[in-house]
This record gives C-alpha cells, structure tokens and sequence, in this order.
C-alpha cells in the first residue's frame, strides 16, 4: 500500500508563493484570523492526521467495505468510526463554518486544502464529513433561522453528519424526472415518500444523527424541473432545540455493490412517510439543491488530485527501488545487476504525467478555493459578483478535467508497477477503483461539458470565458519582456486566442443545428482544461525563476517545477491539437449514423 506523505512544501509554494494567500486571507473579511502561523499549524496537524490516522485505514476500507444489518442499521470498516471521533475531538468540521453556530469562522479554502490531504489518505472515509460540508452550506443559503438554529450546531460540530438525495432507480441525472412525493402535514411538515439511489454516506455508524436533503414534488406541482422542492428529512426526529426524538421513517433498503470506494456507505434509501420540512419556497427546490451539487462538485475535483498525488507517491518510490533491465544509455547502477526503473524515458513520462497533473490542478483548485472566499465573504459587491462568475465559469472544468487527469494518472501509477500494480496487496489498483466513480457521481463528464459549453459560455455569450482568459492575457502581458519565460508565454498567446476562436465557431454552427455543442463539449472542456493547466504552469514556472534566482544554492525543488513546466508544455499540452480538430468536426460524423445501424 503506498505510503502517503502529505505534499506540504508543495501546498505552501502554491498558498505562499503563487497564490499569496497571506495576503488573500488579510483581505478578507473573517479571513484575518488566519495568520502565516496558524495556518502553517493547522496544515501541519491535518498532515500528521492524514498520514497516521487515515491512510492506515485506507486499505482497510477497500477490503472489509460496509456492512448492512437486518434492521437496516450499517457498520463502517474497523477504525472508521473511532477516527471520525478524533476528527470531531479535533475540532476539524467546524472550521470554516459560522461562529454563530459554533464554528471557527476561517476561510473556506483552508478547509479545502485539508480535504485534499484527507482525501488522498483515504477517499472513502473524507467523503462521511465531506457530504456534511455541502448540507450545511445549503441550510446557511437557505434554510430559515429555526433550521440554522435546530441543525447547524450539531452538523458543525460534527455530532451529526449530512446527505444530499437526488436521483431515483429510473431518473439518473434527469432529476425532472423524480417520483418522491411530499404531502402536507397540519402542523406545517411534509410526509415524504420514495425510494432515492446512490446516497453516499447515507446510513452509518459514526455520528448519532444524519440528516438528508432530499428533492421531492408536492401535489399539483408543475412536470419536470420546475415543480421539485427540497427538504430537511433527519434519520432521529429533533426538537427545536436539537434534542434526538424518535427514529423518523427513513432507512437503508440496500448497500450497493461497487466497482470501489468500498469503505464508503453507498445506500439505496427509502423514505415511508418520513417526516420533513422545506428549504426554501415550493418548487424552487433545484435552485437551492445547487448550493450542495455545487459544493460537492468542487469536493470532487479534490478527488481528482487526490488520485494523482496518492498514485504518483506509490509510483515514484516503486521506480526507484525497483530494479529491472539497464538504461538505453549505459548503466547507471553498475554494482547491481539492473538499473531502477526510474531511468526509463518511458516510466518517466509517467511520472512526470502524475507529477504535473497533481501540482496543477492543485493550483488551479487553490485558485477556484480563493475565489469562493472572495464570493462568499467580500464586502464589495462587485467584487463578488466576478469572484462567483469566475468561479461559475471553473468549476466544470475543475471537477471534469481534474477527475479524467486523476484517473489517467491513477492508471498510470499501475502500469508503473506493471504485473505488480494489478495485485491487491500494492494497493495502487484501489486508487483505480475509487477514482473511477469520480467522473460519474455529481454530473458525469458529459454532463459537465454541457455545462461549461452551453451554460456557461454560450448563453452568456462568451462573457464568462472572456473573464478567465483576460486573467491569462494580463499575465502574457506582463511577461512581455521576460526572456526566461517566452518558452511558455508564446504557446499560452496562440491558446488562449485559439479559445475564443473555437468557441465563436461552435457558437455559429449552434445556431443552426443545437447538436453541435453536444458533439464539441467533451473535447472543448478538455481543450479548457488543458488550455488553463498552461496557464498555471506558466504562473508557477514564473515564480520558481524568481526563487531559484534568490536562493540558488537551495533550489532543487524549484528547478523541479521549471522542469514539470516544460514537460507539460512539450509532452501534454499538444494535445489540445486534437481536441481543437474534433470540435471543428462538428457533429456531422455522429449524426451520419443511422439509430438501425448500431447493431450487434
């Protein structure tokens, strides 16, 4: 199994370095607790907790998974239970949440960053607190000051844990489609009723309380979308002040029986009359569920890191213990009978691949975690609303691109190991299996392309894309005359020109055959990905220059980002060239193809 060091050098260099979040958190409001300090000590214990806690059981998980008992009750894995108690003695889910409520009141992206840590130690047991953080955030947004006063004390402290319900057997991601019912109760509740699908950490061993937000359709309520509402449905019945009641109508039919992520409770619920009550205003229930899908789709993107750094530290100390042929170019461990693997031009690409997708996407999800500060705290109205369209505009490329690049990566980390890597006991071949679901579960990878392609830039008519790529154009701008970095500024000009271009083009075809952005948008996410992971490797490789040229002496690890640099620029980035030619294919070859002609 491999052993995860918490990437702390790393994390500081994009927080210190690239980010500036010192002086991000000075700035904002609620943001000037966190001091340099504090910061470094919170990242230091959420580590030594990651590595010594969690990722011991990470291994455990996979094996033993969940277990269902005959009242409907679930068991967690050995040690999962016990470590979410020191997680909640630790204070740790009440960190950047309201003081009001008993939270730390620190900004939203430390929190973001101790998930990746724990994430990568052990993905299915962060997702039990992790769902908790999207259902307090949509009872912040929406709920009534009751709701906050009766659920968020208990949901922050992390005595209680939370859910959100969505689908159904036969909706999947068409949620117009769902069958739950609410009905009225005298006393101002709702009878819920159904059967929801897929409910991550839905019933479980390690908190006292969970409490579901679950989408449900009211008598009379319009078809589709636009007739769903939202409710608050605990497994114990509350009182106003918190106080667990009887058990409510709610309870796991089934675990389901996963490719991975075996260590996480993934429940088929079933809702008998249970008692709830609304979030917001009738049928406006999708509208206040995006507070929690939008949450969880940037939990997700974390996912995505998290693969690609777990699996590219088991791939690189394998590369350099194992030892197999000798180096192309002469022998490079002549005392030994073969060279370690690491010396293999091809292994390296792998490595490097690894390398640069963890460290990139973790800078660009640093960024998008600043930009939900700034969206949520600023006290200047402009500037929140560019914060929240930035972050609009990121976020299906954050939780699609980050997910397909963590899955590469974790493939790649088996085939580092060759025949090793298919066996169990490595473990790299888990960090296949946990990931794949990451592309599926809130929005698959089509889901999302549709999203950037037709919602976010098309129907704002290009003003959301235009908003990332000007960050890109005052950046080449700014290194106009740096000779040190023109390697990296001209490819990033002709890209960041080419985007606009490719998107007038699809735009046009559109208006004539809609289609056209269903057959670009896969392949324009990508391209977007790719296009802004150039852009923060650029960033990067411009501040290791500066501090490799303060302190040379000390600079490995910034000639290593340098180095990370130029591969991406030279072994990855070209593939844009194929994304760029099948969006101007257009849908012309899809929709050639008769139904009748796909046939077996």
């Amino acid at each position: 199994m491999p052993e995860y060091k918490a990437p702390l050098k790393d994390i500081e260099f994009v927080m210190n370095d690239v980010l500036a979040f010192e002086q991000h958190y000075a700035n904002l409001p609620g943001g000037e607790e966190a001091s340099p300090d504090l910061v470094s000590a919170i990242l230091n214990e959420a580590a030594k907790f990651s590595e010594e806690v969690l990722a011991p059981l990470n291994q455990i998980g996979d094996q033993q998974g969940c277990t269902r008992h005959e009242d409907g009750s679930v068991t967690t894995p050995s040690g999962f239970k016990e470590a979410y108690q020191q997680y909640v003695e630790g204070g740790w889910p009440s960190l950047p949440n309201a003081v009001e409520f008993g939270g730390q009141g620190l900004p939203e992206s430390l929190s973001s960053v101790i998930s990746e840590m724990v994430g990568s130690a052990n993905w299915s047991w962060g997702m039990y607190p992790g769902l908790s953080h999207g259902c307090m955030n949509t009872l912040t947004s929406h709920g009534t000051q009751q709701q906050k006063e009766t659920y968020l004390p208990k949901l922050i402290s992390g005595e209680w844990t939370g859910t959100m319900c969505l689908t159904e057997p036969h909706a999947g991601t068409d949620l117009g489609l769902l069958r739950t019912k609410a009905e009225h109760n005298p006393d101002g509740s709702y009878n819920i009723t159904g059967t929801k699908i897929f409910i991550s950490s839905g019933e479980h061993d390690m908190a006292e309380n969970i409490i579901h937000i679950v989408l449900a359709r009211l008598p009379g309520a319009p078809e589709g979308t636009k007739g769903i509402s939202l409710f608050i449905v605990p497994k114990f019945n509350v009182d106003q002040q918190g106080n667990l009641l009887e058990a409510n109508a709610v309870s796991c039919g089934s675990l389901e029986h996963k490719m991975g992520i075996h260590g996480n409770s993934t429940c088929v619920m079933n809702f008998d009359g249970a008692t709830g009550f609304l979030i917001g205003a009738e049928n406006r229930g999708l509208n206040c569920m995006f507070t929690f899908m939008n949450s969880a789709r940037l939990g997700t993107a974390i996912q995505g890191i998290a693969a690609a750094e777990s699996s590219y530290q088991g791939a690189l100390a394998y590369a350099k213990d194992r030892l197999q042929m000798r180096s192309l170019s002469g022998a490079t461990n002549p005392q030994g009978k073969a060279d370690p693997i690491i010396v293999h031009p091809d292994v390296r690409r792998m490595l490097l691949t690894q390398k640069a997708f963890a460290e990139g996407n973790r800078a660009m999800l640093y960024f998008g975690a600043q930009q939900n500060d700034i969206a949520h705290r600023s006290q200047d109205s402009q500037e929140r609303q560019a914060a929240s369209d930035l972050l609009s505009f990121l976020t299906p490329i954050m939780k699609a691109f980050m997910t397909e690049t963590g899955y590469e990566s974790a493939n790649h980390g088996v085939q580092v190991f060759g025949g090793h890597g298919f066996i169990a006991e490595w473990g790299m071949e888990q960090i296949v299996r946990d990931t794949r679901i990451s592309m599926l579960y809130e929005g698959t990878t089509g889901i999302q392309a549709l999203d950037l392609l037709g919602r976010k830039v098309l129907m704002s008519q290009g003003t959301l894309l235009k908003n990332f790529t000007k960050i890109i154009h005052q950046f080449i701008q700014s290194q106009a005359h740096n000779d040190l970095m023109q390697e990296f500024i001209a490819p990033l000009t002709l890209l960041n020109k080419e985007w606009g271009e490719l998107t007038m083009e699809v735009g046009m075809k559109a208006m004539k055959d809609q289609d056209e952005v269903g057959a670009a948008s896969v392949d324009y996410l990508m391209y977007s990905g790719y296009v802004s992971l150039a852009y923060f490797w650029a960033k990067m490789a411009q501040v290791a220059q500066i501090k490799l040229a303060e302190n040379p002496d000390n600079g490995d690890f910034y000639q290593a980002k340098i180095d990370t640099a130029r591969f991406y620029y030279a072994r990855i980035l070209p593939r844009t060239l194929s994304h760029a030619a099948m969006i101007s294919a257009g849908n012309a070859s899809l929709a050639a193809i008769d139904e009748s002609h796909f046939s077996f």
